[in-house]
């Protein structure tokens, strides 16, 4: 499919599943390509921090890209992260990239401390104006040790015009400003599993990249909130938040337990960490077990993805999932 101009909904960002030789799981990558598919999301993302893109050399994150990019077969475009942390190393990953599939790069302030906003800018502008895909950047001052200001990220889309997208993570109220100026011309995403996604939609955010678990209702909030259907969204999304909350707690808990309830969701057998990975509690499995029941099974084949318990969370007669 061509690469459309302006993004937008739900882009659920997969987990990287491991055997039980700790390599990387190619049929459970698939099958999360499969579920996010059948949900109606608008693209695929890979390669962030729910990624554990910490544990993968560089020819893994490129193995996930081929994989998905081939399960996927253009029916949405794929984002991928880009980590490497040179200029020419960044280049090199997105041609690679690029040619095993992917539509989209999204960039992020390289991890080194103590660098000025100005020489991370220049950094990320140089990529971004040699990236021969369209280019995103994430801003996550509550999860990455280096990030920059909103204004620092309007300026680097003002001078970089194939920066397209940005993700603003954080409290919406502290990046609304950032969203309603940056969204007049980018497309803004917000992140954070969703905890304010109505708000974020509000704000003037145009779209969403959440971890996958929840996808199908994710995508059933855009779909109410763009049919005007505000109030329904806003239930389903009340309903849905305690267990975002259980997740968001921190990233090792979303990686130990965001995986193990989309596996759950989605009908995977079993989970293998890739260690070191924070221990799960008999407790926090039976909080799983019964989330996984209150949410349902993620549907394999589109038509009617979202389960009858979701639905009774926003009940009409004329439900406009599809």
């Amino acid at each position: 499919m061509p690469i459309r101009s302006r993004l937008s909904g739900v882009h659920p960002i997969l987990y990287a599943y491991f055997g039980p030789d700790a390599r990387l799981d190619r049929a459970a990558l698939e099958r999360q390509v499969d579920v996010c598919l059948a949900a109606g999301c608008h693209g695929i993302a890979l390669l962030g921090l729910v990624t554990e893109v910490f544990r993968l050399s560089t020819e893994e994150r490129l193995d996930l890209v081929g994989w998905a990019a081939e399960r996927i077969g253009g029916r949405v475009p794929l984002m991928a992260t880009v980590a490497e942390v040179s200029v020419h190393g960044q280049l090199d990953f997105i041609a690679e990239a690029a040619r095993r599939g992917a539509d989209w790069v999204v960039l992020q302030p390289p991890p080194v401390k103590g660098v000025s906003e100005r020489e991370i800018l220049r950094f990320l502008g140089e990529v971004a104006d040699r990236s021969p895909l369209p280019v995103g950047v994430q801003n996550n001052p509550l999860n990455m040790e280096v990030s920059v200001s909103s204004d620092a990220l309007l300026a680097l889309h003002r001078n970089h015009p194939n920066i397209r997208f940005m993700k603003a993570e954080g409290p919406a109220v502290s990046v609304a400003a950032f969203a309603l100026e940056a969204s007049k011309t980018c497309d803004v995403f917000a992140g954070h599993g969703g905890i304010e996604w109505p708000t974020n939609l509000r704000s003037g955010c145009q779209g969403l990249i959440p971890a996958p678990e929840l996808v199908d209702a994710q995508v059933a909030i855009w779909r109410l909130w763009s049919a005007g259907e505000t109030e329904r969204a806003e239930a389903l999304h009340r309903a849905i938040l305690p267990i975002i909350a259980f997740m968001s707690r921190s990233l090792p808990l979303l990686i130990a337990y965001g995986k193990r309830l989309m596996a759950l969701r989605m009908g995977w057998p079993e989970v293998h960490p890739r260690i070191p990975e924070p221990a799960v509690t008999p407790f926090g499995m039976e909080e799983l077990a019964r989330f996984a029941a209150l949410l349902g099974p993620l549907a394999t084949e589109p038509g009617r993805p979202l389960s009858p318990a979701l639905r009774r969370m926003a009940p009409s007669t004329h439900p406009p999932w599809r």
